[in-house]
């Protein structure tokens, strides 16, 4: 109940953020990436690092179905990569059916003449709308950093001032290139945190334990007589 309690609580802070950046922040940051950040194309660099997650996880998956179909076992660091491929699918799924849903233009005009914020005065929200000059909420870019990067946050904690870089680097070139309003930034963060979360979890309903140092493993193991896995950095 304690982790249904606190997502919720999460989903609540997000929303809060989400209007309050609606109402007084989004608009002043997208005028100021637009006039003075214009010039500074590492903003843009750091908005690729994204870009890899999808075909990675594409081959991961196959390399490691084929492995379970020719009756190999995964290793715990397979697992987990397998686990944050099927996550991110499943992050990028529902990232599609939000951006219609919410059907938001885009701070700036980047292609097919789309509307936007800087060229046009197009902001709000537009339910439904449909087409990519519509699009803008939530970010999909922060929505798979920070699926991937939650996957290994609670899997491998001991890396973890490195996810938090990744997925604060991306923010900051989302936004700083103009590439999105911060409340879309918000929300795609949230959105990548809970398909992340949500995955291992439903994951370790099936007892298949992915954590590190969970006690109950090693009591189960203590029952059994089971020896303990050989351990993958």
């Amino acid at each position: 109940m304690n982790g249904l309690r606190n997502w919720s609580l999460g989903l609540l802070g997000t929303a809060i953020a989400v209007v309050v950046c609606y109402l007084w922040l989004d608009r002043p940051i997208a005028q100021f990436a637009h006039d003075e950040l214009q010039g500074f194309h590492l903003f843009e660099k750091l908005t690729l690092i994204p870009e890899a997650l999808t075909p990675l996880a594409v081959v991961g998956f196959m390399v490691l179905g084929l492995r379970g179909l020719s009756g190999g076992k995964l290793s715990r660091f397979q697992t987990v990569m397998l686990l944050s491929g099927v996550s991110l699918a499943v992050a990028v799924v529902i990232k599609d059916q939000l951006k219609f849903a919410f059907g938001r233009p885009w701070p700036e005009t980047w292609t097919r003449n789309n509307p936007s914020f800087i060229r046009d005065g197009a902001y709000g929200f537009h339910p439904f709308h449909g087409g990519g000059g519509y699009a803008s909420f939530p970010s999909g870019h922060m929505t798979m950093i920070c699926t991937v990067m939650t996957v290994l946050w609670i899997c491998y904690p001991r890396f973890r001032p490195a996810y938090a870089l990744c997925a604060v680097a991306v923010a900051v070139g989302l936004v700083g290139a103009n590439f999105h309003f911060l409340s879309d930034v918000i929300a795609g963060g949230f959105l990548g945190l809970s398909a992340g979360w949500l995955g291992v979890a439903m994951w370790e309903i099936g007892d298949r334990q992915v954590r590190p140092d969970k006690d109950s493993v090693s009591i189960r193991r203590a029952q059994t007589g089971t020896p303990a896995p050989q351990q993958i950095p």
